[in-house]
């Protein structure tokens, strides 16, 4: 009989998952996704190399749950920042800042390489926790439309714009803060 991590399977489950996600993050910077097996991310997370298929049946699986966890953690942590927005134009600073500061900690992206080496369905269903972000860039963006805070002609290209801008690594945030802003015509 396995023994179980923490008090309950509950417990058990998410510690098991978390040392998965762990490994795959490790191992990823290694080398590639083609050069991963199942086997790898068990040896690196300490479980056993059976173990994993209790809780994922594939790589694509692995990455799908990965990037689901992670987008899950990073939306609380958003709404919770910006539960204090005074407002769209302070919705949007919160936003920007919030995804810069928090860019370290977050798998925002694995890149085209391994997007390219995942299922259709794998990346269908990443896709769907992509969209759960760019929604609350949407409301917001919406949001100064209607009060006539931002000055807006298409928001799905102002989206791809402002997302652009979030993906630069070597400028200060309070600058692409001032940038969106006032591309905004704040």
């Amino acid at each position: 009989m396995p023994k179980i991590i923490g008090g309950s399977l509950e417990q058990h489950r998410e510690q098991t998952r978390r040392r998965v996600f762990d490994a795959l993050s490790t191992l990823l910077g290694q080398r590639s996704f083609d050069a991963l097996s199942m086997a790898d991310l068990a040896a690196e997370a300490g479980i056993g190399r059976t173990a994993i298929y209790n809780h994922f049946a594939d790589k694509d699986a692995v990455v799908v749950a990965f990037a689901s966890a992670e987008t899950d953690r990073y939306l609380a942590r958003l709404d919770s920042a910006l539960e204090r927005a005074d407002g769209p134009a302070d919705a949007m600073r919160i936003y920007v800042t919030e995804h810069m500061d928090s860019s370290e900690e977050f798998h925002f992206g694995f890149g085209p390489e391994l997007y390219g080496m995942l299922s259709r369905e794998s990346v269908a269903e990443i896709r769907e926790h992509v969209v759960a972000v760019e929604s609350v860039l949407r409301g917001i963006i919406d949001d100064g439309v209607a009060a006539g805070v931002f000055t807006v002609d298409d928001v799905t290209s102002t989206m791809s714009l402002v997302h652009s801008c979030l993906a630069t690594r070597r400028v200060a945030p309070g600058a692409v803060v001032t940038f969106v802003l006032r591309a905004l015509g704040t």
